[in-house]
């Protein structure tokens, strides 16, 4: 087989080929474009796409698909073949620029939150240059934004580049204030961790509830969980291990720079994190790698979760979105240097992280908001919803001394001595690892750990991105009329240390009393669910914020409204009805066909033992009948309520019943059915239990 750096990234279209492909002309016009933001010549363009389709080709290549990324949460292609009729009755491979540029999909059935009528069929997609095209499937898929009849994004990659761009201009502004002016760019870097599950395809198929939702609505606790921690970072098994190993030659071939692999906490779960990319490749990649994950599973006779919560009882998949600043020059922005104390450039951009967090909390909140994330956040397993920031201890102690003008006396982490002379000493790192945070610094960057597994990381980073460039404003307009620069700094960090430090937390974000303490005396904002947090979206000051940076319009935000909550809705739903499928069609009648075979036995054991009382059958045919009963009212139950959703035009109206009685019956349904599970012999369970899907790959 060949070695990894011989076939890295051969199904991509991108530098080092554009380079072997493109004349010098071409290829220097097409990074002015890529690199400064120049308008793209159509001649440019079509050069472009004549060296793009000669490549796709050679590569076995037979159509193109502009690839975009619509509010559904997945990705989106329509194929379009190379081919073009020849004269003699042949035909030709052909590709323009015009066709590399836009792209005219049917848009009616993507969800746009009202920002066009069903009937208004058209949308366009345009290319982003700045995202390399790829090989998949014998396709050309070019990165592209998508966008309404009259300009509005129906997309999550449009809104993620303006609020690049938005944090560009910010974050240039107070890099000149400090002299620099070699930087032409700032650019967010995103290391997305991406945690999932994998199970037998097998026992899949025959779990109508995970075909349907992508979890788990019933299920007993099985004997083991994950209390033994036996499988986090444990030895992986061969057949995960096999599947491991394909991911990654199918994720390095598209140039997805897969790093980390290892067992997660829970049994049957994992995790791959890649190499750190610019913010928008890093979102593309990050699409990709959950489309191959599931892809190549299947080959393997698995099936991959991306679910934040397929299990209860078990840790649920979330994917830390660990978020930084570079230059265009290779400078971390984030990054503390020897004495961080002294560092004031890196102090400015660590206090504007600071203040964006604090001031629009409620929007990183926003960001990560579905139906299944709802079920994570706030359990022993992520970080609570309610958001705070760690620091670390030195970091803190700086902070401090600011605040109160005091001076600094570097904290001395000496080195870790590990008690035998053969194994070596290393520096201990006061930024730490604070699991139970929902935003740590982690020594040049800051880990957003409340991402859900299946969420796209655009809406994080586009919220985040957003927030920090309103923050570099306030400062910049500060300090760019100041006359004393040096005096005015001092003032601006200590200034928003004062007024922001009730966001820093570095204690453990799982006891109760902190989130007493964080709601009570420091005013923090706690949504424990979707219906609670994403009406703000829509607050004035947030409207203001994200209107003003060009990120969103005022009709693209409330179109984000309620696309997010017609599809929390719209989750439980689903949900809703499988379960009362499920429990209809498989358990009760699995509990029945268990019941008359105890009965049965109870008589005949009467007939040979006369007078034996058989009170072990007795009680648990009553047990079960007790419990079929609760079922069928429960079901029926749950089956009114979702039916009395369909008389509620408003959606908000409609979320706030579904988090306060939908979601509560639904419990209720589970609980006997659960029981019955406990009780009922294996063979009549009419599909696989916690145990099997848990421990069931070998």
């Amino acid at each position: 087989m060949a070695a990894v750096p011989e076939y890295f990234g051969s199904r991509v279209f991108d530098d080092r080929e554009m380079k072997a492909n493109l004349s010098a002309g071409v290829y220097k016009s097409l990074h002015r474009t890529i690199d400064q933001g120049a308008k793209l010549d159509i001649g440019v363009a079509n050069a472009v796409a004549n060296a793009m389709k000669d490549w796709a080709v050679a590569h076995g290549a037979t159509h193109f698909t502009h690839w975009f990324q619509p509010l559904t949460g997945v990705t989106a292609e329509k194929h379009d073949s190379f081919i073009s009729p020849s004269p003699d009755g042949g035909v030709i491979m052909e590709f323009s620029g015009k066709e590399l540029i836009q792209g005219e999909p049917d848009a009616s059935s993507f969800p746009s939150g009202g920002l066009r009528a069903t009937f208004e069929a058209r949308g366009y997609t345009a290319w982003d240059p700045t995202s390399y095209a790829f090989i998949k499937d014998r396709t050309l898929c070019i990165p592209t934004a998508f966008c309404g009849y009259n300009g509005e994004a129906l997309d999550k990659k449009t809104p993620l580049l303006r609020s690049m761009e938005a944090l560009n201009r910010q974050a240039l502004r107070i890099l000149r204030l400090f002299g620099n002016q070699d930087v032409k760019r700032v650019i967010p870097c995103v290391g997305p961790e991406q945690e999932y599950f994998l199970v037998d395809a097998g026992m899949y198929e025959r779990r109508r509830d995970l075909r349907f939702t992508g979890r788990t609505l019933f299920g007993a606790r099985p004997p083991k969980g994950q209390e033994m921690d036996d499988h986090y970072f444990g030895a992986i098994k061969p057949r995960v291990a096999a599947f491991m190993e394909d991911l990654n030659d199918e994720l390095w071939k598209l140039g997805i720079l897969a790093k980390t692999q290892h067992n997660e906490v829970a049994p049957a779960q994992h995790e791959l994190a890649p190499i750190y990319a610019t913010n928008n490749i890093a979102t593309d990649h990050n699409q990709l790698t959950m489309e191959m994950m599931q892809k190549v599973a299947a080959r393997h006779g698995l099936v991959c979760l991306l679910h934040e919560k397929p299990f209860a009882g078990v840790n649920g998949s979330g994917k830390h979105n660990n978020w930084s600043l570079a230059t265009d020059t290779g400078i971390n922005l984030l990054s503390p240097g020897e004495t961080p104390y002294e560092n004031a450039q890196f102090l400015l951009f660590l206090c504007a992280v600071i203040q964006a967090v604090d001031d629009y909390q409620d929007l990183l909140r926003i960001a990560v908001a579905s139906a299944g994330n709802d079920h994570r956040l706030g359990a022993n397993e992520a970080p609570p919803a309610v958001v705070s920031i760690f620091l670390g201890d030195e970091l803190a102690a700086i902070l401090g001394c600011i605040e109160y003008d005091a001076p600094y006396t570097s904290i001395d982490t000496g080195k870790v001595r590990l008690g035998v002379d053969v194994l070596p000493k290393f520096r201990r790192d006061t930024t730490d690892r604070n699991r139970t945070s929902p935003f740590a610094f982690t020594g040049n960057k800051f880990e957003f750990r409340m991402l859900g597994s299946a969420n796209s990381i655009a809406c994080a980073n586009i919220m985040l991105n957003t927030a920090v460039a309103e923050s570099l404003r306030v400062c910049a307009d500060r300090l760019e009329g100041a006359e004393d620069f040096e005096a005015a700094l001092q003032d601006v960090i200590r200034q928003i240390i004062q007024d922001h430090k009730g966001i820093i937390f570095n204690g453990n974000g799982y006891d109760d009393a902190w989130i007493r303490e964080a709601t009570e005396k420091r005013g923090l904002l706690n949504y424990p669910t979707t219906p609670d947090c994403v009406p703000h979206l829509l607050d004035e000051k947030n409207v203001s914020m994200l209107t003003a940076h060009k990120v969103y319009s005022r009709a693209e935000l409330v179109s984000r409204y309620e696309v997010t909550l017609e599809n929390y809705c719209k989750t439980i739903r689903i949900e809703a009805n499988t379960m009362v499928d499920m429990a209809r069609t498989e358990i009760i009648p699995a509990i029945q066909a268990f019941l008359l075979d105890t009965a049965s036995a109870a008589a005949a054991k009467k007939a040979l033992l006369p007078g034996c009382p058989c009170a072990y059958e007795t009680g648990l045919v009553s047990q079960l009948s007790g419990l079929a009963d609760q079922i069928s009212l429960r079901a029926a139950q749950l089956e009114q309520a979702v039916l009395g959703l369909d008389g509620l035009e408003d959606i908000g109206k409609e979320s706030q019943v579904i988090r306060d009685e939908v979601l509560d019956k639904m419990n209720q349904l589970r609980q006997p059915c659960d029981e019955a599970e406990t009780l009922t012999a294996r063979k009549y369970w009419p599909f696989p239990t916690y145990g099997d899907l848990l421990f069931g790959v070998r």
